[in-house]
């Protein structure tokens, strides 16, 4: 478990009483998946979830080296009218690898594609949240034509420097001293041995705090894990990357884009890549990087109707 730590995901810095986390929430409890499956491409399994009926909506998880899991069970609101297609990405969640097997953004792409052929889909329409959002460009810059119709729910940057000033914003906040003093009381406690379970609870809610505009709501996350290996790799693959020239070439695909005005990503590369695209714009007052748990409906009625029945 060295290899793994929690997803750094982001919000605007609370004050010190707002990390309060004392007054329970409803703990997350994603919907049972009937459909879950394995897949075979490129020469690694790939663990597959289909919630709800209808027509198919690819949805791409964060990280890299995330999981599904823990967009369940928000997402889920937009399985009413259509079928979502969940999968764990080569290397995260249940789509474990080899650590020799390659998982740099090329590979990414490179699987979807090849789920594409295996699902007998001439086009998908795709459903990126945080680093999915990014892959889901990249996807549509490879495969243009492959494209019906791109969601970009808190999309990571579509440059390097505007994710170099995320990462600058999210150590601020990670290191405010509330947050800080009770991470170390936490840590000091005796919960560790009297309630192992409880105790992990507590330390990723504490690890993903950064993200919320409400330091509460991180309790109403499902808790996952990211595998460092995978996320420094993609990153590293990526270099010093810049999509604007190119996302020109995307304005013929539907797109839109929502993004929460107290997210660590900064807004205002959400808005340019929007722009660059030719993409409607949601805004989310009062939201941090996670918008299908701060702004549950306004997401659910924003993406749902974008995306159609």
């Amino acid at each position: 478990m060295a290899d793994q730590l929690p997803l750094n995901i982001p919000g605007s810095p609370p004050t010190q009483r707002e990390f309060d986390m004392s007054d329970p929430l409803p703990a997350p409890t994603p919907a049972p998946s009937a459909g879950e499956m394995w897949r075979e491409v490129n020469g690694v399994s790939l663990f597959e979830v289909r919630v709800g009926r209808g027509n198919p909506v690819v949805v791409l998880h964060g990280g890299p080296g995330a999981s599904h899991d823990y967009l369940r069970p928000g997402f889920d609101r937009l399985a009413s009218d259509r079928q979502l297609v969940f999968y764990d990405q080569r290397g995260g969640g249940r789509s474990t690898v080899a650590r020799e097997v390659p998982c740099d953004w090329r590979e990414q792409v490179a699987d979807l594609e090849a789920l594409r052929v295996l699902w007998g889909q001439t086009q998908l329409t795709l459903c990126g949240y945080s680093w999915g959002g990014l892959l889901a460009l990249l996807y549509a810059l490879e495969h243009p034509t492959r494209v019906s119709r791109l969601a970009l729910v808190s999309p990571a940057p579509s440059w390097r420097t505007a994710r170099d000033d995320f990462e600058r914003r999210f150590a601020e906040r990670n290191l405010e001293k509330g947050l800080q003093a009770q991470r170390e009381s936490i840590r000091t406690s005796d919960l560790r041995t009297t309630n192992p379970a409880l105790f992990a609870q507590r330390i990723f809610e504490l690890s993903v705090v950064p993200y919320f505009y409400r330091p509460a709501n991180a309790r109403a996350l499902t808790p996952f894990r990211v595998v460092g290996r995978v996320q420094q790799e993609v990153w590293a693959s990526l270099g010093i990357y810049d999509l604007r020239d190119r996302l020109a070439e995307l304005k013929g695909i539907p797109t839109h884009v929502l993004h929460g005005e107290d997210d660590v990503i900064p807004i205002e590369s959400a808005r340019a890549t929007a722009s660059l695209l030719g993409a409607s714009f949601t805004a989310v007052q009062h939201c941090g990087h996670v918008p299908f748990v701060e702004a549950p409906e306004l997401f659910a009625a924003a993406i749902g109707g974008f995306l159609g029945a």
